[in-house]
């Protein structure tokens, strides 16, 4: 399996993309999503800093969507009857040890571990057969929320969009 990462090389500061097997990094000409070529390749090691690996337009998530989530949730009795979307803004996303800024404003943040599905071609009303076609990838995704204000607000815009 590929694995990608968009890091910082301290050597000159650029932001890079590459291709890696944990030991060596390909350095890509472009972003891993896009056509590109391999010109050159570095150690990973503390020459590199890690970033977030995505550059989304919009994160769209789904919530409740299996029956342990909802037993697990304290704020529903039952699974809804249509998936139950809603959106965290890119700011909301920072790389892997960077820090978490709390908000002010919650008593209780908590986080979810979660799988993101990276999308590497846009579409509309895919079908479901073609629907593997626009998968780029998967990547890790920490959900954080202030549980007080979500269950507050009752809507997820506040308490799963704040800045990091």
């Amino acid at each position: 399996m590929l694995k990608y990462i968009k890091f910082i090389n301290r050597t000159d500061n650029s932001i890079c993309f590459g291709k890696t097997d944990l030991d060596k990094i390909q350095i890509l000409s472009n972003r891993p999503w896009e056509s590109y070529e391999i010109t050159g390749e570095i150690k990973y090691d503390d020459s590199i800093i890690l970033k977030a690996p995505v550059e989304p337009s919009k994160i769209i998530c789904v919530g409740l969507n299996y029956q342990a989530h909802v037993e697990a949730s304290h704020t529903a009795d039952e699974a809804p009857s249509q998936p139950l979307l809603f959106f965290k803004p890119p700011s909301s996303i920072i790389g892997p040890n960077e820090e978490i800024i709390l908000p002010e404003v919650s008593q209780r943040v908590d986080y979810e571990a979660e799988l993101g599905v990276v999308i590497g071609k846009q579409g509309k009303d895919i079908p479901q057969a073609e629907a593997d076609d626009h998968i780029f990838g998967f990547t890790c995704v920490n959900d954080v929320t202030a549980r007080d204000l979500q269950k507050k607000d009752r809507q997820w815009a506040r308490a799963k969009g704040f800045d990091s």
